[in-house]
């Protein structure tokens, strides 16, 4: 078997590649690191939890409509030690930039950064810098490794019977405004992509209630994010299609692409597990924030071991795991 792009794309393809990659008995085991495959590392220190996550950014086109590389690559990072409960404090960059490369798209770029740092009151502290022959990278790639503190560490393994599904936002966005703008379709600045850093959204959550599981929808968006949850906590879930956040827009979109847009990827939305009994309470948190507006209820962790989907003529189906992205490198 050879490598190929699906391997890449954040379904079960990228599953099956991820035991090979992670087949290392050096790898932290106790339940801090690579064996549970979440969005980033526990490391107890000195009565903390420190949070530890790594990224690679190969999005293309590098500018797209709502963002560009450099945004994505720090809120990737952030948003993968806020689905953790870690406050993100110190981030590192690496750049491999081809021979070539436009300065001034460099420094856009690194604007970009800066200002998504900014929003969530973390630094960029190291990094380090690469220039490539043309003939060997075709565009510029970014690294970003991130560190954060929890208070409290959330796992996506943690849904518990009767939780309340809860989704920080409209779905979809990003990787239809991706492959949207690649296609050369014009909607008139309607479909631009989520990213965003959410950790200032997460810690009003955190507050408002009992959160027990989160994800990001990245690769494979919503489908492939509810089913990781659902399959690491042994659980249920059942989905309320009508209740699920989708701009006209994005679904308009996405039907001309032949895209689902369940499988397309957000760069700034969170899924979460939460007691039914804070439910309500942490859906005003998400609301009160600007990135949390369009926040809604969408289900309910039930006993079983699928994710099934009420169909607005009242019907059921089932939302399975993709295979692989429909859009290839949205991040």
């Amino acid at each position: 078997m050879k490598v190929n792009l699906m391997h890449g794309a954040g379904g079960e393809a990228m599953a099956e590649l991820l035991r090979t990659i992670t087949n290392l008995k050096q790898n932290n085991a106790g339940g801090i690191g690579l064996e549970s495959l979440d969005d980033g590392a526990v490391i107890p220190l000195n009565g903390q939890n420190i949070v530890f996550t790594t990224d690679s950014h190969v999005v293309s086109p590098i500018f797209f409509p709502g963002g560009d590389i450099g945004r994505i690559a720090v809120c990737g990072t952030i948003n993968d030690l806020a689905m953790m409960g870690g406050r993100p404090i110190a981030l590192s960059c690496g750049m491999i930039i081809p021979e070539g490369f436009e300065v001034a798209d460099l420094e856009r770029i690194v604007r970009s950064m800066d200002t998504a740092l900014e929003e969530c009151g973390a630094h960029l502290v190291t990094g380090d810098t690469k220039v490539l022959e043309r003939s060997a990278l075709d565009n510029i790639v970014i690294n970003t490794a991130g560190i954060g503190v929890a208070e409290r560490v959330v796992r996506d393994s943690g849904l518990q019977e009767g939780d309340r599904i809860i989704v920080s936002g409209t779905i979809g966005d990003h990787g239809i405004a991706i492959m949207a703008h690649r296609e050369g379709f014009d909607f008139g600045g309607q479909i631009l992509s989520d990213v965003s850093p959410i950790w200032p959204l997460v810690e009003r959550a955190l507050a408002a209630g009992d959160i027990h599981a989160m994800k990001d929808p990245t690769r494979g968006g919503f489908a492939g994010a509810i089913n990781e949850l659902a399959r690491k906590s042994g659980k249920g879930v059942l989905i309320e299609e009508e209740a699920l956040p989708l701009r006209k827009s994005v679904r308009s979109a996405a039907g001309m692409l032949g895209i689902d847009p369940l499988e397309a990827a957000n760069e700034g939305k969170v899924i979460m597990g939460v007691a039914a009994e804070d439910a309500n309470a942490v859906l005003e948190a998400l609301r009160s924030h600007p990135y949390g507006r369009d926040a809604a209820i969408v289900g309910e962790v039930v006993e079983g071991a699928h994710v099934i989907m009420r169909t607005a003529i009242g019907g059921e189906r089932f939302i399975e795991p993709p295979v692989g992205d429909p859009v290839p490198r949205v991040c």
